[in-house]
């Protein structure tokens, strides 16, 4: 087996000689257990938290020992009932190019009729983060007006589409001509290219004179400083993530905080580990599937030695939907 691991913590923005590539030999399978050999991989933001060594809501990755992430693989060899050899699985060791694991830390994708790498994206982790936090946390609803950051990453342009699908108005910000174009196909009623020059809070503005109802954050900083200057009365932030700050420790402004009192703003952060009714998820997204009202894009590194490149990629606006690893 092949594995990336992390050599050192990163300082900021990680750099190469913070991973490395080791080989490992893997146990013959017990009772069971499976032999999977991955096909996908997925790189996700989130993932540079678990490279700090401080306490969080996962564990931090270990020195030298197999980083982990989403995966999806294909099942060699099984001494587990009920998991047939040839079964495509996801599972949470990615990183690495085969993996020994117990039955009860695979599940054989669902009956759903998408490619594999769907389930890393729209219809996995990403899927969910933007199902649940649109639909349960923020509580959205029909007439909302929504804005969402980073409307063209795996997480926001599922939000876009499923706020579309709902009968929601949308505003997306992305970055640079392609992807605020992209945006504009996926259904968007405006898009905001926030590398225009234009100041986040001035643009959002003039496309929403009327405010926002919902604001669906991955990125923090000014965008979600933005959304709290044009915050409407009852408004709800769903906190998904704040990419900005990932890699530095530079504070978000929050001028504007003061507006969510006389407003009554709720701001609320959550994990999709929060959420447990996946098949609620699976079978309302099938059908806007069907209908025709999802679409995905998808940003393929080809090789397991290109993990790295892919996932520091994430953090200089590198992917148009989902960033995935094709092995």
């Amino acid at each position: 087996m092949k594995a990336w691991t992390l050599a050192a913590r990163p300082k900021g923005l990680p750099v190469d000689t913070d991973f490395a590539l080791v080989e490992q030999t893997l146990p013959d399978i017990a009772e069971g257990q499976v032999r999977v050999v991955n096909r996908w991989l997925s790189v996700d933001p989130y993932m540079r938290g678990r490279m700090n060594d401080t306490k969080s809501y996962v564990p931090p990755f270990q020195l030298g020992e197999p980083m982990q992430g989403g995966a999806i693989g294909e099942v060699v060899e099984s001494k587990a009932d009920g998991i047939a050899v040839g079964t495509m699985v996801s599972h949470m060791a990615g990183w690495r190019d085969e993996a020994v694991l117990p039955a009860q830390h695979v599940q054989p994708l669902p009956d759903i009729k998408a490619d594999p790498q769907a389930f890393l994206g729209q219809f996995g982790m990403p899927g969910m983060t933007a199902y649940y936090g649109l639909l349960h946390v923020a509580e959205a609803k029909p007439g909302d007006t929504v804005f969402v950051s980073a409307a063209a990453g795996a997480v926001g342009s599922t939000v876009v589409q499923i706020a579309k699908a709902k009968g929601m108005t949308v505003i997306g910000s992305a970055g640079g001509a392609e992807k605020v174009e992209w945006v504009r196909q996926l259904g968007a009623d405006a898009v905001i290219d926030y590398k225009s020059g234009t100041p986040v809070t001035e643009a959002l503005g003039q496309v929403a004179p009327d405010g926002i109802d919902v604001y669906f954050d991955n990125v923090g900083g000014d965008h979600l400083d933005a959304a709290l200057a044009h915050a409407n009365p009852g408004a709800r932030f769903a906190i998904c993530g704040m990419i900005d700050v990932y890699n530095d420790a530079k504070p978000t402004s929050l001028k504007y905080l003061a507006r969510l009192i006389g407003n009554r703003v709720r701001i609320q952060g959550f994990i999709v580990s929060d959420f447990k009714d996946h098949e609620g998820f699976y079978r309302d997204m099938a059908a806007m599937l069907s209908e025709g009202k999802l679409k995905r894009e998808e940003t393929v590194f080809e090789g397991l030695d290109k993990t790295p490149e892919a996932f520091l990629a994430l953090f200089s606006g590198g992917n148009k939907g989902k960033m995935l690893v094709k092995l």
